[in-house]
C-alpha cells in the first residue's frame, strides 16, 4: 500500500513547476515571431484612462505630451553628450510578465529609450503603480550584473559599485529620474496567438528610486537601437526584426476594445505588393531616415534639416512616441504656404493655440491635395488621416508644426501603416494596411 502524504504532494507539485518554468526558459532556443497588442494610453484597456475627458481633452493632453517630448529630442540633437537623459512619456504600453513565478506589469513601449526598466522593491521612492510592485527577492530567475561586464560599462553609472553590483540612472526630460541596480531576468510575453513567450537573461533596470513621476505603469520598454536595447538582446530570437500597425487615434472612441499590434522575428516581416523600404542612418541609436522631398498635389518642396541640426542630409526621427510632425521653421514655412494655397475649405482659428492651420468640417472631411513623404527610395502616400484631424467639433487642423531645430515623423503619420525595423538590414520598411484587420 502507498501512503502519499501531504508534504510528499506538496514536493511533488513543486516539481511538477519547476519542470514547468525551465520548459518555458528553455523555449529561447525556439522562439521564432510573436506578436503582442499595444495599448494606446488614452484606451479604456490603459491605466491611463481618464473617463471624465472627452476625445478633444486627451487629444489636447497628447499634443502637451508631443510637445515636451520633441523638446527632449531637439536638446538631444544639439548635444548627443547628453546620453543619460530620455523622453518621459510614450503614448502606447504593453503587458508583461517579469520572473519566475511570473509578475504581470504595464510598461510604456519607447522606440527612443534603449534601456528598459521597472520598478522595484524595496523602494527608496517610488510611483504608484496599478500592479503590485515587482520584488527580487520572490524569483528565483532575477540576478545584478556586476561592475566588470561589457553590459555595465554601456550603462551610465551615477555612483562606485555597491558590493559589485551595476548601478544606473536614467534621466527624463521632465526631470524625473529612475535609479537602481542592472540585473537580469526573464521576461514574458502574451503573444495575441495565446501563447506565452518567454526569453531569459534580459538586462534591465531594477528601479528602487523612482522619483517625480505621476503614471500608473510598472516602468518603460526600451526599442531604441542600442546595445542594451531589448531589440538587440533579443537578437537570437527575433534577429533585429520588429514591425507595428497603429490604429488611428479617434478609433479609441469608437471600439474600447481596439488595439494595435508590435511584432517580433519572423512575425515582424513586412513583405508583398505596396511595400517600399528606405536605409536606416548609421550610427545612431535612435532611428533617424533621409526624408528627401515633400510632394503636396504637383508641388516639390526639398527637404533638408535645419542649420542648427549638425546634419544636412535631410534627417528626420521616426518615432512612435511622439504624437506630432515636426519640421524645422524653414521648411514648414514652405509647407504650410503651400498647403493652404492648395485647399479650397474655410480657414478656422484654434482657439487652444495648438495648431496652426484649422478648417472648418461638418464631416472632418475636407478636400486636400495628395501627400507624399519621398524618403530615400521610398515614397510613402500619406492620408487625409495622416495629416489633419478632429479637434474640436467641426474643426480639422494640420497635424504638422513648425520646430525649432529638429524633424520628427509622428505617430499619427505612421497609422494605418505596417512599419518593420529590420537592424541588420539596416532599413525601415512601410506597408499601408487597415490595422484593424492586421
Amino acid at each position: 500500500m502507498v501512503i502519499i502524504t501531504k508534504g510528499f504532494t506538496l514536493f511533488l507539485r513543486l516539481v511538477l513547476l519547476s519542470f514547468f518554468y525551465l520548459y518555458l526558459v528553455s523555449c529561447r532556443e525556439s522562439v521564432s515571431g510573436f506578436t503582442v497588442d499595444l495599448i494606446h494610453r488614452d484606451s479604456p484597456l490603459s491605466p491611463f484612462y481618464d473617463s471624465s475627458n472627452t476625445p478633444y481633452e486627451r487629444l489636447r493632453n497628447a499634443v502637451h505630451r508631443s510637445s515636451s517630448r520633441a523638446s527632449f529630442f531637439k536638446k538631444k540633437c544639439v548635444n548627443p553628450i547628453q546620453s543619460t537623459l530620455t523622453a518621459s512619456d510614450g503614448e502606447y504600453l504593453m503587458k508583461i510578465s517579469i520572473g519566475i513565478p511570473p509578475v504581470d506589469a504595464f510598461v510604456i513601449l519607447d522606440t527612443g529609450s534603449d534601456l528598459t526598466w521597472i520598478q522595484c522593491e524595496p523602494c527608496v521612492e517610488c510611483f504608484k503603480q496599478l500592479r503590485p510592485i515587482f520584488n527580487p527577492k520572490n524569483s528565483s530567475s532575477y540576478k545584478t550584473i556586476s561592475c566588470n561586464t561589457k553590459l555595465c560599462q554601456q550603462v551610465w553609472s551615477p555612483t562606485p559599485c555597491n558590493n559589485n553590483t551595476c548601478n544606473y540612472k536614467v534621466t527624463f526630460a521632465d526631470g524625473s529620474a529612475t535609479l537602481g541596480d542592472l540585473s537580469v531576468e526573464t521576461f514574458r510575453f502574451a503573444s495575441t496567438s495565446g501563447k506565452h513567450v518567454s526569453i531569459p537573461k534580459i538586462a534591465f533596470g531594477c528601479g528602487h528610486n523612482n522619483s517625480g513621476f505621476s503614471n500608473t505603469t510598472s516602468g518603460l520598454i526600451g526599442l531604441a537601437g542600442g546595445d542594451v536595447s531589448i531589440v538587440n538582446q533579443m537578437h537570437q530570437e527575433i534577429k533585429g526584426k520588429f514591425s507595428y500597425c497603429l490604429i488611428p487615434m479617434e478609433l479609441l472612441s469608437i471600439d474600447s476594445n481596439a488595439t494595435s499590434h508590435i511584432s517580433f522575428g519572423d512575425n515582424a516581416v513586412v513583405s508583398g505588393p505596396g511595400v517600399v523600404s528606405t536605409p536606416l542612418i548609421p550610427g545612431q541609436s535612435l532611428y533617424y531616415l533621409t526624408l528627401e522631398t515633400i510632394s503636396i498635389g504637383n508641388k516639390i518642396l526639398p527637404f533638408k534639416s535645419s542649420k542648427i541640426s549638425s546634419n544636412t542630409q535631410g534627417k528626420i526621427l521616426i518615432d512612435s512616441g511622439t504624437l506630432l510632425t515636426y519640421f524645422p521653421h524653414e521648411f514648414y514655412a514652405k509647407l504650410e504656404k503651400t498647403l493652404v494655397a492648395s485647399i479650397n475649405a474655410t480657414r478656422k482659428r484654434d482657439t487652444s493655440g495648438f495648431f496652426n492651420v484649422c478648417y472648418a468640417s461638418k464631416n472632418d472631411i475636407i478636400n486636400a491635395p495628395k501627400i507624399v513623404s519621398h524618403f530615400t527610395n521610398a515614397d510613402v502616400e500619406l492620408s487625409l488621416a495622416n495629416v489633419f484631424t478632429q479637434v474640436d467639433e467641426g474643426l480639422i487642423c494640420l497635424t504638422m508644426l513648425p520646430d525649432e531645430a529638429f524633424a520628427t515623423f509622428g505617430n499619427l503619420a505612421q497609422a494605418n501603416f505596417l512599419i518593420g525595423y529590420d537592424l541588420v538590414a539596416k532599413q525601415v520598411s512601410f506597408l499601408p494596411m487597415d490595422c484593424t484587420e492586421h
